[in-house]
């Protein structure tokens, strides 16, 4: 998962949901186009290369995120953005 949601969120005490993209190793997500961005094994703390679906956009309850791995670049950060832009028709 990379959290996307406002740090201000994230950080508040009584707010329980942060906003989520999945990520998946499916090659079938991989061909899905501007709405998906690979992301290489070794960034952010990742054992092994994955596609972030920003498609697929969703919240969850924080508790069920149980570990941090790590930071995204500015650069794939930038790249998750556009897909999300694209997934959600926003200029």
């Amino acid at each position: 998962m990379i959290v996307v949601s406002h740090d201000g969120f994230n950080q508040t005490p009584n707010w329980r949901s942060v906003i989520v993209v999945p990520m998946s190793t499916s090659k079938t997500q991989a061909r899905r186009g501007p709405t998906v961005v690979e992301i290489p094994g070794g960034a952010g703390g990742l054992a092994r290369a994955g596609i972030a679906v920003c498609h697929q956009v969703t919240t969850l309850d924080r508790i069920k995120l149980t570990r941090y791995t790590g930071t995204l670049s500015r650069e794939l950060l930038r790249s998750v953005e556009e897909a999300l832009k694209a997934a959600l028709d926003i200029e």
